[in-house]
């Protein structure tokens, strides 16, 4: 018998443990990727709120911090994504997947095939999931309702086995896993490994201020609410003053907010005004939402940013899957991967499963 946690999402990504370190904007930044790259798991680089050139120098950031494969995360409706695409087929030596949520069409998705990257997007429904099979990728990494930022209502217990029994590619679960019971669960279930994002964002490597990682250790639970008024859509965050101000505001000052932070973006970007509607526009023509909802949601890492970087909790929103109501403590990424395969060793040898330990550290 082979070794259960040596799946084929190791084997095709490169990595020696079945974890996935997720692309939250602002936050899947260099030192985090390369420390969870290091530890054994698979980074992805969050590159949908950078620029072009913010995504050549962070790829090459990456590149001499270690040399173990990792992947990159973009849209392909964001202000520059046609340069963005390049520079990634240009660093297929190391990059091995993309990963998206909406965007690439038969044709991208074709074009990473053909240069060996693999293409795993992530899906909240079954639906969706047969949509992206079809169109060819490689992957699936499903989110249920546990998870942070944008969410559905179908929980990863339901969900998960549902996109088992309909698409024939291994499937990555997303959306409550923290640890090795989490990681023998999922592979129970048939999933080849699972994705983190809020417990690699509590992680010593990630670039969140200390200030905005106390914020996330003190929310319980009951602190942890879904609010459809940032940009109409589901998404799940960390109760505070502003989300309550926000949960209060009418259609009016959901606009606003989308204005201001639209201008934040332009400066910060340098795009157009054009540049700005046509990526939102690019957000209707694949999630049929109206316009008016998808700027809000094209301003949205914005409003991220002021927490996740500036450290403004009092002005800016904190994304966040609801496992985060039961993390307690930052280790290092080496410290979680290891003890997250530990436990995972520890539960199949409970139920009479052998799991070697590996032949080399991580």
């Amino acid at each position: 018998m082979g070794n259960p946690l040596q799946t084929v999402l190791c084997e095709r990504l490169g990595c020696s443990a079945p974890i996935i370190q997720t692309a939250m904007g602002w936050v899947a930044e260099p030192s985090l990727v390369i420390a969870s790259s290091n530890a054994g798991a698979f980074g992805f680089l969050g590159a949908a709120v950078m620029t072009p050139d913010e995504v050549r120098e962070k790829i090459l950031a990456v590149r001499k911090g270690t040399d173990r494969p990792f992947g990159v995360n973009f849209h392909s409706f964001q202000p520059g994504a046609d340069r963005i695409v390049e520079l990634i087929l240009e660093n297929r030596e190391q990059v091995r997947a993309v990963s998206f949520g909406r965007g690439p069409n038969a044709r991208m998705i074709g074009r990473f095939k053909d240069a060996g990257i693999l293409c795993i997007p992530t899906v909240g429904a079954v639906k969706h999931a047969k949509k992206m099979v079809e169109l060819g990728v490689d992957m699936v990494s499903v989110q249920g309702g546990e998870g942070g930022g944008h969410t559905g209502s179908v929980p990863t217990t339901i969900l998960l086995p549902q996109v088992l029994d309909s698409v024939d590619v291994p499937v990555i679960a997303c959306g409550g896993f923290a640890d090795g019971r989490g990681l023998v669960a999922a592979l129970a279930y048939g999933a080849v490994g699972i994705a983190m994002g809020t417990r690699f964002l509590l992680t010593q490597e990630s670039p969140v201020p200390d200030v905005t990682k106390a914020e996330y250790l003190k929310a319980s639970t009951d602190a942890i609410v879904v609010t459809t008024k940032l940009d109409g859509i589901p998404q799940r965050m960390i109760r505070s003053k502003l989300m309550d101000r926000i949960e209060k505001s009418g259609s009016l000052g959901m606009w606003l907010r989308a204005m201001e932070a639209g201008l934040q973006m332009k400066k910060q970007t340098g795009a157009s005004w054009l540049e700005f509607i046509r990526s939102a526009k690019g957000m209707t023509a694949h999630g049929a939402m109206p316009l008016k909802q998808a700027m809000m949601a094209a301003t949205m890492p914005m409003l991220i940013q002021k927490a996740v970087v500036e450290g403004d909790v009092e002005h800016g929103v904190m994304a966040t899957g609801v496992v985060g109501g039961r993390i307690a403590e930052i280790p290092t990424c080496e410290q979680l991967v290891g003890r997250i395969m530990e436990q995972a060793r520890g539960r199949l040898e409970a139920l009479g499963v052998p799991a070697p330990q590996p032949a080399s550290a991580a």
